[in-house]
């Protein structure tokens, strides 16, 4: 069994999905009247659909309504992934790298399992995923840390063996709530607002399977 583990979140730390988010939840809106900010969208990266739809329609709609709003603008995001996918450099270069040292790859993501499987089948690495945590798996999203919590369980690994990668504070946050190390990487916001990560990079180029290797066995003997 492999003793260690990376845990990746999807969007912004395998694909550079920001634009497309935005644009997706920005024309799903608008057919309903609702205009939405770039700066309004930014506070709400890597949270829930659920979550997102709440704070910025309250109970204007009903869930019924709500559900349809969430299909509609995750139907829009991943026609705009299609026609151009953005795979975040480096990934698949890390992504291999990890997987011939040895270390168990999982994925833990607030995102629709069917933008989770579009994402990993573009960058054709599927297969090196051996556990994979979607929102349709949690009841709780970050920073809650139920899903790097479940993606651990499904590794069969605890803990103290993981390692997170993330670009949200609030991902930061649920990997540090889990007892796992966490890196953030930084591009969707600042490195000080990921200052609560154990390791913060601004590229994946500079992680490696010695670097993350170390970070775990830091954050075990701390």
């Amino acid at each position: 069994m492999q003793s260690q583990a990376v845990i990746f979140d999807v969007d912004g730390v395998l694909v550079d999905s920001y634009q497309a988010h935005m644009r997706s939840w920005q024309q799903m809106l608008a057919e309903h009247q609702i205009e939405l900010t770039e700066d309004q969208f930014r506070t709400t990266f890597g949270r829930t659909s659920a979550d997102i739809l709440r704070e910025l329609c309250g109970n204007k709609f009903t869930e019924t309504e709500r559900l349809a709003m969430d299909d509609r603008k995750e139907a829009l995001y991943r026609d705009l992934i299609r026609a151009a996918f953005p795979a975040v450099d480096g990934a698949r270069e890390l992504i291999d790298d990890l997987t011939a040292a040895g270390i168990a790859l999982a994925v833990g993501s607030s995102g629709p399992p069917e933008n989770i499987k579009l994402t990993l089948d573009c960058l054709g690495r599927a297969e090196k995923f051996s556990a994979c945590i979607t929102r349709v798996d949690v009841t709780w999203g970050k920073p809650n840390p139920q899903v790097f919590q479940l993606a651990g369980d499904r590794l069969g690994l605890p803990p103290a063996r993981c390692c997170v990668v993330e670009d949200a504070p609030a991902g930061v946050e649920a990997a540090n709530r889990a007892g796992m190390a966490s890196i953030g990487l930084t591009g969707t916001v600042t490195p000080g607002e990921l200052a609560h990560a154990d390791l913060v990079v601004e590229a994946l180029g500079q992680l490696s399977p010695e670097v993350i290797t170390g970070l775990i066995s830091r954050k075990t003997s701390c």
